[in-house]
């Protein structure tokens, strides 16, 4: 037990530590889901796992609620595993570190996975309870949301009863979404050739310090993507000493969060203290560039072992090239909603492999032929380039819906808890109500949550001023369902 057991509401906190306890990155979740299906079985809750693994528990309602509306409770199992370089953190076995930082919950190092472990602790917690009205009630935790939403793309039909179904996927207090963009996986792949290593010297530049964070929820904001800033590095220099082979190139480590970190391993003959200056020049210029947005923000070169074998000059001009013009980012805002992104793109990854480079890039859009054209741009793009990309894992947008009796009913008991009037919007990111939809055309969906800052990076945490309001919200929703 950590400290935060000691935090209110104290049964959500002592479920999240005990979730924090059981490692629960994304595909390596089953421990996690057993643990719940276990302890649901004790208590002598139905429970059962589905075909993909997803879990249902149920709860019979609170005395004189038997004849409300039934109501599912849905979160994720899965958290998102981002470490600071350096930190030896292993995910599958190591146990998060949660401590209280003034009015926040931070990891030691690593992400907290309160995306969506706040939400989970808070279905669990309502499970537990004794003395909270409710009606029937179902809980429903998915399966490896964060690496392409598995879980809610092979739920089991006809599984759920209820006609209400309350996401706790939200990341703002005193804001209720009741849409969100859908998304698709791009996977590039270019080729390269390579050659015994014709150079003197080597060079690893490495790029760390950035924030990072979701590549939904921040990507309208200037943080800078490490993969697309190293390839801007790597062209500048290809202008001022252009005779230079990539060994290997690198950023990133997972689809749906902004890279935070890049590396690149260059070989040259020319003199190592003038690409050593060249990069340091280039460092002052991002550091006065991106002062704001970057604050911690290093870029460096080190000389390294002479590696046997480069990329050709030719396809290292390739990988630079391609790189350097692939978009990333904001494509377009919404003319229906204010303030919002319609379309946008991120790369994640990028790997070297024995003879290509792969890239793995996020496409978000709130229309589907917004996904359509980010597409067509990247097709023709690895046209132009050589390179060839593939689309996979694509999901549904949630399409709004701004009058059902569940939104009231959360508007009503949002303004009683906060003193104001609710938000009510649609997010630039993958929340599971669009499938869930599609399974469930019929089931009236919102979502909310406590205030998370810096999801999917070493950065997160979560206000716990706002999880005691979160927990007052729901609660009282529960207890006012009809």
């Amino acid at each position: 037990m950590s400290e935060i057991t000691t935090l209110q509401p104290q049964l959500l906190w002592k479920w999240f530590d005990q979730i924090c306890a059981i490692p629960h990155p994304s595909h390596h979740e089953d421990a996690l889901a057993i643990f719940i299906v276990n302890w649901a079985k004790e208590k002598q809750f139905f429970a059962e796992r589905d075909e993909a693994g997803n879990v249902l528990i149920r709860k019979p309602a609170t005395a004189g609620m038997e004849n409300s509306q039934p109501v599912v409770l849905q979160a994720h199992l899965d958290m998102v595993p981002q470490a600071n370089e350096g930190n030896p953190h292993n995910f599958t076995q190591d146990p998060i570190r949660p401590y209280i930082d003034g009015d926040w919950v931070k990891a030691q190092g690593t992400t907290l996975g309160a995306d969506n472990g706040i939400g989970l602790a808070s279905t669990l917690a309502v499970l537990e309870s004794t003395d909270i009205a409710h009606p029937p009630l179902e809980v429903l935790l998915t399966m490896t949301e964060e690496t392409g939403m598995d879980g809610a793309v092979n739920l089991r039909r006809n599984w759920l009863k209820s006609e209400i179904l309350i996401n706790t996927d939200t990341e703002e207090i005193g804001e209720i979404y009741i849409g969100c963009a859908g998304g698709v996986n791009a996977n590039v792949e270019l080729p390269v050739h390579r050659e015994n290593n014709p150079f003197s010297h080597a060079l690893q530049i490495n790029l760390k310090g950035l924030r990072g964070g979701h590549s939904g929820c921040d990507i309208h904001t200037t943080r800078a993507n490490a993969i697309k800033v190293l390839a801007r590095l790597l062209a500048k220099l290809s202008q001022n000493q252009p005779h230079f082979a990539l060994a290997e190139i690198r950023g990133g480590s997972i689809r749906n969060a902004i890279p935070r970190e890049a590396a690149a391993t260059i070989c040259f003959n020319h003199d190592v203290e003038s690409v050593k200056s060249t990069v340091k020049n280039f460092e002052v210029l991002l550091k006065e560039e991106l002062a704001i947005a970057e604050p911690n923000l290093t870029l460096t070169a080190e000389q390294v072992e002479n590696p046997q074998q480069t990329f050709t000059l030719e396809s290292t001009q390739k990988v630079i090239n391609l790189l350097n013009v692939l978009p990333n980012g904001v494509i377009r805002n919404s003319d229906v909603i204010k303030n919002v992104v319609e379309s946008s793109l991120s790369i994640g990854v990028l790997k070297t492999l024995e003879d290509k480079i792969e890239g793995t890039i996020l496409i978000r859009s709130l229309i589907e032929s917004g996904k359509e054209y980010v597409e067509d741009t990247l097709t023709s793009l690895a046209k132009l380039t050589g390179a060839t990309v593939e689309f996979s894992g694509s999901y549904p947008g949630w399409k709004p819906v701004n009058d059902t009796a569940i939104l009231t009913l959360m508007k009503k008991h949002c303004a009683e808890v906060l003193g104001k009037e609710p938000e009510i919007k649609v997010i630039h990111a993958g929340l599971e109500c669009g499938l869930l939809k599609e399974h469930y055309p019929n089931i009236d969906m919102i979502s909310v949550g406590p205030t998370i800052r810096n999801a999917h990076s070493p950065d997160e945490k979560v206000q716990i001023s706002t999880v005691q309001t979160y927990w007052e919200l729901l609660t009282k929703v529960l207890a006012g369902i009809k």
